[in-house]
């Protein structure tokens, strides 16, 4: 064999080791847009927060390469179904709508929803009080699908992401936000947030809400589910689970 086929052949073997390694990543997508605390790039631009830590631990344990994808929240089912990703951990819930396209791991987490309003406002979480009001909602969420099913009397004003929609409620151009109770109880503990709080909790409706916190892949992609399932199974068994919602919060969000 001469030298340049030694070396051809050697490049291809490489080639061909490299995209084996690549093709053992598992890509998990997360919204690109911040969702503190759960998820956001720090300063470095390396994303960090509840999550995030969850979605390495549960790799950890089952044993998975998993690499941290942004992807656009209004995109991230279908760069799921296009395989731009291998599964979503991003705050998304379990609903029957989703469950059409995609399959769900058990549920890690799950909270309820809120209704965060202006401290001056005396104001409740149910379709009459806030009806007349303008009420913020980010698209594509569970907390849009709720709003247009219950808030028929409100004026719904649609953000692409959750920090718009907290923008506008300290410029006073909306009245109120239904959205996630964690991620608005971090934004009315904050500095921006303080002119607000919460007014309450939506009534459940889980054909809507859904069951809770899953992690989403493709259809039929059952090896991959079941070791998501296995990955959140052993850090609730053995306490990872706890101890990282430790450093967020202060109850239980399982």
């Amino acid at each position: 064999m001469n030298l340049t086929n030694f070396f051809a052949i050697g490049l291809v073997a490489s080639a061909f080791l490299t995209g084996a390694v690549a093709a053992e990543d598992v890509k998990i997508g997360v919204a690109a847009e911040p969702y503190p605390p759960f998820a956001s790039p720090d300063s470095s631009g390396n994303w960090v927060g509840w999550e995030i830590e969850v979605i390495n631990a549960v790799c950890a344990a089952a044993e998975l390469d998993c690499v941290i994808t942004p992807v656009a929240w209004d995109g991230i089912i279908p760069s799921l179904t296009g395989k731009q990703i291998d599964a979503i951990m991003a705050s998304m819930s379990i609903t029957e709508e989703r469950m059409n396209t995609i399959d769900f791991s058990d549920p890690y987490y799950k909270t309820p929803g809120v209704i965060v309003a202006d401290k001056s406002m005396e104001l409740g979480a149910d379709p009459e009080a806030l009806a007349g009001k303008i009420v913020g909602v980010q698209a594509s969420t569970i907390h849009q699908s709720y709003a247009q099913a219950y808030f028929s009397d409100s004026e719904l004003r649609v953000y692409q992401t959750q920090d718009e929609a907290n923008q506008d409620m300290i410029a006073g151009r909306i009245d109120a936000i239904q959205a996630d109770s964690i991620a608005m109880a971090d934004f009315v503990d904050s500095d921006a947030g303080s002119c607000c709080e919460i007014k309450g909790a939506v009534m459940d409706d889980p054909a809507i809400l859904g069951l809770g916190i899953g992690a989403g892949v493709r259809k039929g992609d059952t090896e991959l589910l079941e070791a998501l399932n296995a990955g959140i199974a052993a850090i609730l068994a053995d306490g990872t689970h706890e101890e990282i919602t430790a450093k967020y919060f202060t109850t239980s969000i399982y």
